[in-house]
């Protein structure tokens, strides 16, 4: 018969912990770079690569899809998308096509570095 030691138990927990970190949409929602967390149903944006500077978090409940929302002053490098909607984001701040722009999938998706300066975005329909 095993008996469970309390340093077993914290090796197991730990082990689990460390486990779900590089699964987008757990508990933790946190990934292997440690990016802070972004909740379900949130648009988290960084200024800097990394998930670093400047954070800004909009929600879903109160974002109008299918319109352009621009960022506060500044540029943003880096984001995760938890809305359960696709995000396109604009290097534009007015949404134009004429700059880069670039559509991610709403199921967890983190970009640790966009390829270009993030200055606003859509959130589409699904």
């Amino acid at each position: 018969m095993r008996t469970w030691t309390t340093a077993r138990a914290t090796t197991l927990a730990a082990a689990l912990l460390a486990a779900t970190a590089f699964v987008p949409g757990t508990a933790t929602g946190a990934h292997a770079a440690g990016a802070p967390l972004c909740a379900t149903g949130e648009l988290c944006l960084w200024s800097k690569p990394d998930f670093k500077g400047t954070k800004q978090t909009y929600d879903l409940s109160t974002l109008s899809i299918n319109s352009c929302t621009a960022l506060p002053a500044g540029n943003y490098q880096s984001l995760i998308n938890r809305t359960g909607r696709p995000v396109t984001t604009y290097q534009s701040d007015v949404c134009a096509e004429t700059g880069e722009f670039q559509t991610y999938p709403g199921d967890g998706v983190l970009l640790p570095q966009s390829p270009y300066q993030v200055r606003a975005f859509k959130v589409w329909e699904t």
